[in-house]
């Protein structure tokens, strides 16, 4: 590949980097990383400095879903690379491209309790789709160039890389491989031409057809794929919390999220389909409630580039394995050739759409500030920003609330449901789209588990605006109580916490207080106007329920009305 040069483990690293085409990370030194922070010194790589680890992971994370590019971290031995676990694990649920690098104690000492030693690939081996430890300086470029392999392709996940401090000190003969070729890993990409062929002939017999999509139509970039596939067979698409921007939430064929919190149409739609077109979904059980009442009466297409999803929750008639956007391209091509007449849903659209009309998503508006009417006026006056939620009550008013029309808009830890994740991220997802307006809609309880990030978009420039919708409550696990636990609200009070206001100023941050509907507009435009790094403290109605709720354990079709 060209002229070899002769450098140290840590320049090799940086070296990496760039043949990656890396030009933001987020980290954090420590003892062990100082060889790899003296060449970030001089890198031409934008190192994004945090106040904590876990941000580190969420940013990178945050980043990786905004631009579709592999997010990067970089954390010290020892409590940096444990710091980063809860982040490599949101990745890993939601399936997101990161590579996480962490520094390790010198080899002669791993396993021998050194100062700052953890087996962090140990710990990290069920999260991560795959982890080294390196033992050899000359193993590193190559290990880099599979770690960015195995993340982004196939089903995409996070990668660790743990690399002993005497290895990036040692010298290497560097040369950067120009391909991988991993015996073992080759994830498919092509469905079986026979089972996509039967996936049609299903499509053209079906009466009442649902199209159940979740991440994987974003991974693949299968967006303008699925909506073809929907238009060409009129059939109603419902779009997981993954899924979130895939399909236009403006189209008339959309139907809205499914599951414990989704609209009551898309789970009547599910519960009522002859034909369930499943793409790029795990079956997740906060979508399917009890499995065994869920879509009692269809037949079930699962396409997914993930073998060890297929049946893994519910059993499925017609399986297809492989990259979203490929099959559906085949897949659209085999029903154009068997003539599929729109007609054949015409009187299962007309149901689906008398249900839209009888039971849409709506709420008591008052002389008090609901949070749903903040979602909605962040929505009509920034439809074009990203979304970025923290985990609760906010996440559910955001994903209803807010339309969504394009595809990496939508940010939420989805598996996981990991608090504290949405403002990192949010900070990820501006670094890599400057371009857009980025908005955490957050809680009080989740954004005070990283609220000492604002140090770091204050310091670097970085202006994400939190919206916390707060309520004075660790709001969805109070809900619980409230309809499960006679209103024992055991220890889910935080009212007397925090003044945010003052807390941004104390950051450099601009802060400001809503309390009346009416303010709401204004401080949305003072704070998108500013370009500043800027929190909004939206005090909300305490006690306002997310509406419509499946109870756990019950079929989706059984749902609580809880908006009066």
């Amino acid at each position: 590949m060209g002229k070899k040069t002769r450098m140290t483990g840590a320049r090799a690293l940086i070296e990496s980097l760039y043949a990656e085409k890396v030009d933001v990370m987020f980290g954090y030194p420590g003892g062990v990383l100082l060889p790899i922070y003296d060449e970030l010194y001089d890198a031409d790589i934008d190192h994004i400095l945090v106040r904590h680890e876990q941000a580190a992971a969420h940013a990178a994370d945050g980043y990786a879903r905004a631009t579709g590019k592999v997010g990067v971290c970089l954390a010290t031995s020892g409590p940096g690379a444990t710091n980063l676990v809860t982040g490599i694990a949101n990745a890993y649920m939601d399936s997101v491209p990161m590579v996480a690098i962490t520094g390790q104690v010198p080899r002669p000492l791993i396993g021998n309790d050194a100062f700052q030693e953890a087996n962090i690939t140990g710990i990290t081996l069920p999260i991560t789709k795959h982890n080294y430890l390196v033992t050899d300086v000359n193993d590193l470029p190559w290990i880099i160039k599979e770690a960015f392999h195995i993340a982004s392709t196939g089903r995409q996940g996070p990668v660790l890389v743990d690399i002993p401090k005497d290895v990036t000190t040692d010298e290497i003969d560097f040369e950067y491989p120009e391909k991988v070729d991993l015996r073992g890993y080759k994830p498919v990409k092509t469905g079986h031409k026979m089972q996509i062929k039967r996936g049609a002939e299903a499509i053209i017999k079906a009466r009442r057809p649902v199209i159940y999509i979740g991440g994987g139509i974003i991974s693949s970039n299968a967006s303008k794929e699925l909506l073809e596939l929907a238009e060409t067979i009129n059939a109603p698409v419902t779009t997981t919390l993954m899924a979130k921007g895939a399909f236009p939430d403006t189209h008339p064929l959309c139907v809205g999220m499914p599951g414990m919190h989704g609209t009551k149409y898309a789970n009547f739609a599910i519960q009522e389909s002859d034909l369930l077109i499943a793409i790029g979904v795990r079956f997740d059980d906060r979508v399917t409630g009890k499995v065994d009442s869920f879509a009692p009466n269809a037949r079930i297409i699962h396409i997914d580039i993930d073998p060890a999803e297929i049946s893994k929750n519910v059993r499925v008639d017609i399986p297809i394995v492989g990259n979203a956007r490929s099959i559906l391209k085949m897949l659209v091509e085999f029903i154009s050739e068997l003539n599929k007449s729109k007609s054949t849903t015409t009187q299962w659209m007309k149901k689906v759409e008398k249900w839209k009309q009888q039971y849409p998503l709506k709420y008591l508006m008052d002389k008090s500030l609901k949070p749903q009417y903040i979602v909605e006026q962040i929505n009509e006056l920034y439809p074009d920003s990203i979304i970025v939620t923290e985990v609760g009550q906010n996440q559910m008013w955001a994903a209803q609330y807010f339309k969504y029309t394009q595809p990496r808009t939508f940010i939420s830890s989805g598996g996981l449901g990991t608090m504290g994740f949405g403002f990192p991220a949010a900070m990820g997802a501006k670094k890599g789209r400057p371009d857009k307006v980025v908005f955490d809609i957050a809680g009080d309880g989740s954004f005070q588990m990283n609220s000492q990030e604002l140090a770091t978009v204050v310091k670097n420039d970085i202006p994400v605006i939190v919206a916390i919708l707060n309520n004075g409550f660790l709001g969805m696990v109070r809900q619980w109580q409230d309809l499960f636990f006679d209103k024992r609200y055991s220890f889910t009070s935080i009212d007397d916490s925090v003044d945010f206001v003052k807390l941004a100023e104390a950051y450099g941050a601009f802060g400001l207080r809503v309390t009346k509907p009416e303010e709401v507009g204004p401080a949305l435009k003072e704070a998108v106007d500013s370009l500043r790094p800027t929190v909004i403290d939206f005090v909300v109605e305490r006690e306002e329920n997310v509406s419509p709720m499946v109870p756990a354990g019950a079929a989706i079709n059984e749902i609580l009305d809880l908006e009066a």
